[in-house]
């Protein structure tokens, strides 16, 4: 089946192939997207909202669009950020942006979407997090509780939602070789750097996640739920 899927956060490197993806089975898209990224060729299938995922008004504005298209088989959050300073050397305002751009879009997500999916008897839910999420990264406290929290907020949401059809899980990838990385992989010493971090000794390739994300919104069996897999080349659970 073609399918009905919104995607927020829609111009991110991952979600620009998850898209991809999904076009090949000729699903229907909505894109939530910020007008500074709106994407340059949208199809007859695509459905572009331009907001900001933090504004409970735009995320309603995007999931009524993917409805109007009919049942909304899967809702992406694909929203993040990459912020490593210590503690110390933030300030209140620059840890409360990285927390409402992640963890209060995930949130709202969740709240807005799962509410319009529930009245259709449930559908799929995919959050991003990320590798700093679960272990310890030298100043990466304010991602790390954005992301962390979104790890909690899907095991209990899949907790809340079990009995009414909703299946709500999470990817935490490592790093991943994409635009929103760049500024870190800016030369070869620190990418190579990063790489020696990861038991595998490279980065993630965008199409590795978003095809774990068409997978858990496609194909995945209906008893995965609560669930945050990590593709991060093994990171945060093996030392090599």
């Amino acid at each position: 089946m073609p399918g009905n899927f919104l995607i927020v956060g829609g111009n991110s490197d991952i979600a620009k192939v998850l898209t991809e993806n999904l076009l090949t089975q000729d699903a229907n898209i909505t894109l939530l997207v910020r007008q500074e990224n709106l994407p340059t060729n949208p199809t007859k299938n695509i459905d572009i909202v331009v907001g900001d995922a933090t504004q409970e008004g735009d995320l309603q504005k995007a999931v009524q669009t993917a409805s109007d298209k009919g049942t909304i088989d899967g809702i992406v959050h694909c929203v993040g950020s990459i912020v490593i300073r210590p503690p110390h050397a933030m300030k209140k305002e620059g840890f409360e942006e990285v927390i409402s751009t992640n963890l209060t879009s995930a949130f709202l997500t969740l709240s807005i979407g799962g509410k319009s999916m529930l009245r259709n008897g449930g559908g799929r839910m995919v959050f991003c997090s990320s590798v700093a999420g679960s272990i310890g990264l030298v100043n990466h406290e304010a991602i790390s509780a954005a992301k962390g929290g979104i790890e909690s907020m899907v095991r209990s949401a899949a907790a809340t939602y079990a009995q009414r059809g909703l299946r709500i899980n999470a990817v935490a990838p490592g790093l991943t070789d994409t635009k929103m990385a760049s500024k870190i992989l800016a030369s070869d010493a620190m990418r190579d750097a990063a790489e020696s971090k990861i038991p595998l000794r490279r980065l993630n390739q965008k199409q590795e996640i978003a095809q774990t994300i068409h997978w858990l919104l496609t194909a995945a069996p209906d008893n995965m739920t609560g669930q945050v897999l990590h593709l991060d080349g093994g990171m945060s659970n093996i030392l090599v």
